[in-house]
């Protein structure tokens, strides 16, 4: 019974025993399965972390991408784009499935999921937007609506990020005290029954198994995760509390230029960032290891020199050794952005620079861009000109001309010409402009492209070089009339002023002075024509304007209607000018005269003066004029004006507004002339019905050196038998100068051209005393003939004629070795003189 109850007690015991083993075995199993679910919760957060970090990168990545192709329309950019919107797809939808046992989460990730699908609404609306003309004006408001959907999502995303953080924490703690609480059963279990070994030693082998597969498990997450994070095109780093690298990414290995990560574990993370941003990173990591985050842009110079633009967000990591911050980095290369943000400003840059301007308009003229040269140019600024019309800024009205450009632009695709434009300050200017239409993607027109340079300048110097050119023609064309009709006027004259003498019968004098008058009336004529084509020789002498001007004003108050009133301005400091006091007289008062014309009613007539500096820009502008300092006389009137054809043509030879008998058309054209020979120019300003303006521009004078001629000889005229060769191929001028020179006792001998003057001369050498040479003659010319004479003779005497040649021949003419220059046509006083001081002058 003893052995029974033994038994029993044995029994008992074994059976409380396996009771005690069973009951440990299954806290222990229970202990173990906790571990293991603890284990895959804290895989399962360790996941949904990833998840959440890799969603959020992406979407960054998506908002980059859609930036770069707003700045710089790169279709690669528009694919990285949609590509990321790819994957963000496809990493919500493994977020959605990790989450589908949790309904706390289903709905925090259904919140998730409508802020992405609004953000990427705002981000494809703002593609869109960029896809279309003047987007720029609603640009702004969905950038801040794309910023506040990224701000939205991550803050949903780190709110969710703490909580999964906070849980996997709690449930690592979990799992220390499950598996504590194991090996705890286990020695009790080991203690209370040796006889148990061997089926706690199965049911260990069984825990250890499975925590082998727990361990084996959460490797392969790690390596995962590792792969995941190596596969991020992002540098990641972990940055120690001291600066120090911990660890590094794949990709960051890359962007450094070595070859492992070990080079740069344990290394100063900001030894290679470059020295201008090493102090904002060393403020930024003290800032997160603080449980602050924070961007940051900065360059980076890698171990083989190569400088990179990096920007860089930094979140602090909790360490759980000391309770304090880590620093993850998580670093992109934005050096591609940073080149084409640079040359994007470049381009505008160059653009601001460039001195034409240059604006883009849209299809409904409305102006998108206006760089600085169109502000320059027009005076609208910037912000005032975006958004308006060309219409309304560049035109007094839509011109014919206007209109057509816009069909040639749209038709061909450019247009080239010059339109008439107005200011800001409501200047009229002339512009060359050049149109090109642009398209976009569909081919469809977009806008236009214009570039405009402003050649009012230019306009204005080829007309001046238009009518120079068109004056010197006619002058050309008057100078040969001229040359023709002193020819026929010199034998006139002469012959008449020999008549006089031999017809002392009062009514044949009558006659003789009035045919002497109109001969040297149309002399006088003559010498107008010549000024204008040429120039014709004057006296010159240091002429004060101002007196000048005083006379003027005399003759207008004594000569001049009563309705005309004339106001002077004299400056007492007024300069002088070097020139022919006759000739300046004749410009003033052909001024005056046209003034007084231009009032029929009456009306106030002002001359004034000044002294001016000519400078370049001046000198530009005006085509006649030179650098330096001028007189300006200013003739104006409050008559008629005069239109633009008028002013055209007011300096043409012969060109004429009055009725006929009253004018001759050659006074202007003698003024400008005049006034050229001077070294001088003329500008006209004139308005109808408003009056016009003359404005004289004299060089003044530099040198006041005394340049009076000398007094005249009081002797007599009258030859003493010397021998007078007469060459001019005018047969009449030979016949009346022969007669004419006879008459006051000289000798003469006449030849029709140069080479029948070389032979008399030659047998006639020793008897001749002067030769009188005209310089214009068909066959061999005055020049030629001249310097044969003087191979003959090295001391001829030689008086040179002409009708025709300007100051600058007349001196070429005196420097080959002539004694004295006549101009044709001149009188018989003139030549006696000047035949008299050579011959006497031996």
């Amino acid at each position: 019974m003893m052995k029974l109850f033994r038994i029993q007690k044995l029994a008992a015991v074994f059976l409380l025993a396996l009771a005690v083993v069973f009951a440990n075995a299954a806290i222990f199993y229970s202990n173990t399965m906790k571990l293991i679910e603890n284990q895959q919760a804290i895989a399962h957060s360790h996941t949904i972390i990833i998840q959440l970090e890799r969603v959020f990168s992406t979407f960054q990545n998506a908002e980059t991408a859609q930036r770069n192709y707003l700045i710089t329309t790169d279709p690669d950019c528009l694919q990285a784009y949609v590509a990321s919107q790819k994957e963000i797809n496809t990493y919500t939808q493994y977020l959605k499935n990790l989450t589908a046992d949790n309904p706390i989460k289903q709905t925090w990730f259904f919140l998730l999921e409508q802020k992405i699908t609004h953000g990427f609404s705002v981000l494809e609306e703002e593609v869109n937007l960029g896809k279309t003309p003047g987007f720029g004006n609603y640009r702004q408001a969905n950038f801040v609506l794309s910023k506040q959907a990224i701000n939205e999502i991550q803050k949903l995303i780190d709110d969710r990020l703490q909580v999964e953080q906070k849980l996997l924490q709690q449930q690592i703690n979990q799992s220390q005290v499950n598996f504590q609480r194991t090996i705890a059963m286990f020695a009790l279990i080991a203690a209370v029954d040796l006889l148990l070994v061997g089926l706690l030693y199965y049911l260990l082998r069984s825990y250890i198994n499975r925590l082998k597969q727990t361990e084996q498990a959460l490797r392969q997450s790690e390596h995962h995760l590792r792969a995941i994070i190596d596969a991020e095109p992002e540098s990641i780093k972990l940055i120690a509390k001291d600066g120090t690298l911990v660890e590094i990414n794949t990709s960051g290995v890359a962007m450094m230029e070595v070859e492992s990560a070990d080079v740069l574990i344990g290394k100063p993370i900001d030894a290679a960032i470059a020295p201008e941003y090493q102090q904002a990173f060393r403020n930024l990591h003290e800032s997160v290891c603080q449980g602050n985050k924070g961007t940051l842009e900065f360059e980076i110079v890698g171990c083989k020199g190569t400088r990179r633009w990096m920007e860089t967000h930094a979140v602090p990591l909790p360490d759980e050794t000391d309770g304090t911050f880590m620093h993850l980095a998580v670093t992109r290369d934005i050096t591609r952005r940073k080149q084409a943000e640079q040359k994007i400003r470049e381009q505008a840059a160059l653009l601001d620079v460039a001195m034409d301007a240059i604006l883009i308009q849209g299809i409904d003229r409305q102006i998108l861009f206006w760089n600085k040269g169109a502000e320059r140019l027009y005076g609208w600024k910037f912000e005032e000109a975006i958004g308006k019309k060309t219409s309304q800024l560049l035109y007094k009205e839509t011109s014919s001309q206007l209109e057509a450009a816009l069909l040639t632009v749209f038709e061909s695709g450019s247009w080239q010409g010059e339109l008439q434009q107005v200011t800001k300050a409501g200047a009229e200017i002339i512009v060359e402009s050049r149109w090109t239409l642009v398209r976009d993607d569909k081919g469809k027109p977009k806008s236009i492209l214009t570039v405009n340079t402003e050649i009012t300048q230019k306009k204005q110097l080829e007309a001046q070089l238009l009518r120079s050119q068109r004056l010197e023609s006619i002058g050309t064309l008057a100078g040969g009339i001229a040359h023709d009709l002193n020819n026929v006027l010199a034998p006139i004259l002469m012959s008449v002023q020999l008549l006089k003498m031999k017809l002392p019968d009062s009514q044949y004098q009558q006659l003789l002075e009035i045919a002497e008058n109109n001969s040297k009336r149309g002399a006088n004529l003559v010498k107008q024509l010549l000024s204008f084509a040429r120039g014709i020789e004057s006296t010159r002498t240091i002429v004060q304007v101002g007196h000048l001007i005083a006379e003027i004003e005399q003759i207008i108050t004594q000569t001049f209607p009563k309705s005309i009133t004339c106001h002077t301005q004299i400056p007492e400091n007024l300069c002088h000018v070097y020139g022919d006091p006759t000739q300046l007289h004749q410009v003033l008062m052909n001024l005056v005269v046209n003034a007084r014309d231009a009032m029929p009613n009456g009306g106030i007539l002002s001359i004034c003066a000044e002294n001016l500096v000519i400078d370049e820009h001046d000198a530009q502008i005006n085509i006649d004029a030179r650098i330096g300092a001028y007189i300006a006389i200013t003739i104006a009137d409050t008559g008629v004006g005069m239109p633009l054809e008028i002013q055209e043509r007011m300096f043409e030879p012969f060109f004429t507004t009055k009725e006929v008998g009253k004018g001759t058309g050659l006074g202007l054209s003698t003024v400008i002339g005049i006034i050229k020979n001077h070294g001088g120019f003329l500008n006209v300003f004139s308005q109808v019905g408003q009056g016009t303006q003359f404005k004289v521009f004299l060089p003044c004078l530099t040198n006041s050196k005394d340049t009076e001629p000398p007094a005249e000889q009081e002797e007599s005229l009258i030859g003493c038998g010397e021998l007078i060769l007469v060459v001019d191929d005018e047969i009449a001028i030979c016949k009346i100068t022969k007669s004419s020179l006879e008459n006051y006792n000289y000798r003469v001998l006449t030849a029709n051209d140069g080479v029948e003057a070389l032979t008399i001369y030659a047998q006639h050498q020793q008897e001749i005393n002067v030769v009188l040479l005209d310089m214009m003659m068909p066959g061999m010319d005055g020049a030629l003939a001249l310097r044969k004479l003087q191979q003959i003779n090295p001391n001829v005497k030689i008086i040179a004629t002409s009708g025709l040649l300007s100051e600058p021949k007349i001196a070429d003419v005196q420097s080959m070795g002539v004694k004295a220059f006549l101009s044709k046509p001149c009188t018989a006083n003139e030549l006696l003189q000047t035949l008299n001081e050579i011959i006497c002058g031996n």
